[in-house]
């Protein structure tokens, strides 16, 4: 489905945020907080004002919108148990068709993440391979946990980008 910004600042309330629902990961907090600035004059005006939410968000909410992101290659993905635009993300870094060795490194980088911050890893994937996925997550296990908030959102600002390119013609 492909919106324009003109057809998407005319949607009521209720409907907009369902359609900008799976950009931010379930967080449909962050469209709801943009609702009062329309009309946005372009896809960049919008995406702009929803990182302006996200970074100037409370940090409890933040490390939220964090935790809301599925593990990578993790049972979620395996099972099909994850939204749409994550699924069809993991799929293209072929997340989904993992060597057995592969989920296993994944699994265990995974869960040493989890761990060592308290919150899952987080990656815009385009671009990006099982390998390369876990060479990532390997140097990130050795930041410390401020910086890898700091990365994450990063990571979540970029994916909501591709996402709303995705979904918004300008």
């Amino acid at each position: 489905m492909s919106l324009s910004i003109a057809a998407l600042n005319q949607l009521d309330d209720e409907a907009f945020i369902t359609a900008l629902g799976g950009i931010f990961e379930h967080s449909p907090w962050v469209p709801a907080a943009v609702l009062e600035q329309r009309p946005f004059a372009s896809r960049a005006a919008l995406e702009t004002a929803m990182a302006a939410v996200v970074e100037h968000a409370p940090h409890e909410d933040r490390l939220a919108l964090i935790c809301a992101h599925p593990v990578l290659g993790g049972e979620a993905a395996v099972e099909g148990r994850l939204g749409t635009a994550s699924t069809q993300e993991q799929h293209a870094a072929g997340l989904d068709h993992c060597t057995p060795e592969e989920f296993a490194e994944l699994a265990a980088l995974n869960g040493r993440y989890l761990e060592r911050f308290g919150f899952p890893f987080v990656l815009a994937v385009r671009g990006h391979d099982p390998a390369s996925v876990i060479a990532e997550l390997q140097r990130r296990l050795a930041q410390d946990k401020a910086s890898e908030v700091v990365e994450n959102l990063r990571q979540i600002e970029r994916i909501a980008s591709l996402r709303l390119q995705a979904l918004i013609s300008d």
